[in-house]
């Protein structure tokens, strides 16, 4: 089982690198920030205030991007980590519809603390990090916490499901990193996709995998909205 409070995660220097640097690293993360803004204006912005929980929230990118385009938007942020609450605290200082909560999801998972019902239910670079049977059990209560016709997005990594496969899309994200980062942060930034591969807090799983786990638990319209290499964006409807 992960174990959060062993993690990477829980290491200041940590996490404040991956805060400095995860633009240059995490291949065109604002295009998938823009598949996100556009998928929530195309299903969710005719709901009345929409109700939005980001689970992992991390310094608080993916709402802030949200909150810029729709401020109606009643915002809960759950991250297991007070550095990174903070962090998204700051950044979120101008909206007043923002409520934070610190909680690893393993917390959720045995002690739900959460309201119902939200509209829109997203997560970022964080699902990856729970075993495929906590995945689930996570799946399931995002499920629970979702209104009638809600929707959860995740933007993730996952496990190729060939080897020579894998090997590709690592060469990807290099050769990402070589185009797109100053030549002085290569040598500090172009092992960071060995690095996920080795990283034992890390427990991707295969796509198909999770897309099967999704419609088994009775997510409609389940589908892989955005891939590239192993990044990707896919989730469903309640």
């Amino acid at each position: 089982m992960s174990d959060f409070d062993s993690s990477q995660w829980t290491d200041s220097e940590f996490s404040q690198e991956y805060r400095t640097y995860a633009n240059d690293y995490l291949p065109d993360r604002f295009k998938l920030i823009e598949i996100v803004k556009s998928f929530f204006k195309h299903f969710i912005h005719t709901v009345d205030a929409p109700r939005v929980l980001d689970l992992g929230c991390g310094d608080g990118l993916v709402m802030h991007q949200l909150l810029k385009n729709d401020d109606r938007i009643r915002a809960t942020l759950v991250d297991g980590f007070s550095e990174m609450l903070e962090s998204a605290k700051k950044r979120l200082a101008d909206f007043d519809t923002v409520q934070f909560v610190q909680a690893t999801f393993q917390d959720l998972l045995e002690d739900d603390r959460l309201p119902s019902n939200f509209d829109f239910i997203v997560s970022s670079f964080a699902i990856h990090h729970l075993e495929m049977k906590e995945k689930q059990a996570l799946y399931q209560y995002i499920y629970h916490h979702l209104s009638t016709d809600g929707f959860f997005l995740n933007l993730d990594v996952v496990l190729a499901p060939y080897q020579d496969l894998e090997q590709w899309y690592l060469s990807l994200w290099r050769e990402w990193i070589n185009a797109n980062v100053d030549s002085s942060k290569k040598p500090e930034l172009l092992p960071i996709p060995q690095q996920y591969k080795d990283n034992p807090d890390n427990f991707p799983d295969t796509l198909s995998a999770q897309l099967e786990a999704l419609q088994a638990i009775g997510f409609k319209n389940v589908d892989c909205f955005y891939k590239y290499g192993i990044f990707t964006i896919f989730g469903g409807k309640r």
